[in-house]
């Protein structure tokens, strides 16, 4: 795993030992980010299932500001503290030990506004639609936020959901990206 493009850019990342991570490939984080960006000018990314954090260390490459990383698992978050600091910029991250469900109301009582948010919860346990819905009910999205949802080709994931737009669905082999736009209620 690396780094793909941006101020980070090649940069090794570790992946989260053991076998309840699934790291998001390299194929699939190019594409990704070629879909939604390539690059950002400042912004907010949260990922709620954050695994090694290559996901948002690679937003934060390519100019978000500042990224919000949750995972409940102690060896995840040691990952991805690791993984932050091959950047030598720590101070554009805040990393979370937390249930995904959670600390939502935490960032809610911040007053967090999110303009990037990534979903990849295990795949045994696909609330994504549940999620979306506390996001909106918590008032979490910034105007025209982007949701990236990383599943299986089993979540089935609908083009329809209340206060957003469908901007795209891609498959690479079992794992399917969907791209969502928030529009508001």
């Amino acid at each position: 795993m690396r780094v793909i493009a941006g101020n980070y850019g090649g940069r090794r990342l570790k992946a989260v030992p053991g076998m309840k991570t699934r790291p998001t490939t390299d194929k699939v984080k190019e594409s990704m980010f070629n879909i939604i960006g390539p690059y950002f000018d400042g912004g907010t990314s949260l990922d709620l299932f954050a695994g090694s954090g290559g996901l948002s260390i690679e937003a934060v490459s390519r100019g978000v500001e500042h990224a919000y990383l949750v995972d409940r698992q102690f060896q995840a978050v040691k990952t991805i503290k690791e993984n932050i600091a091959v950047t030598k910029e720590e101070n554009k991250f805040t990393v979370l030990k937390a249930n995904a469900e959670h600390v939502l109301t935490k960032f809610a009582e911040e007053g967090h506004k999110f303009d990037l948010l990534f979903l990849d919860p295990p795949y045994k346990e696909q609330k994504i639609i549940m999620l979306l819905q506390r996001f909106v009910q918590e008032k979490l999205f910034a105007r025209n936020a982007m949701v990236v949802c990383e599943t299986d080709q089993m979540a089935q994931l609908p083009d329809k959901v209340a206060g957003f737009e469908l901007m795209r669905r891609v498959d690479y082999g079992i794992t399917e990206l969907t791209f969502y736009r928030y529009r508001g209620e």
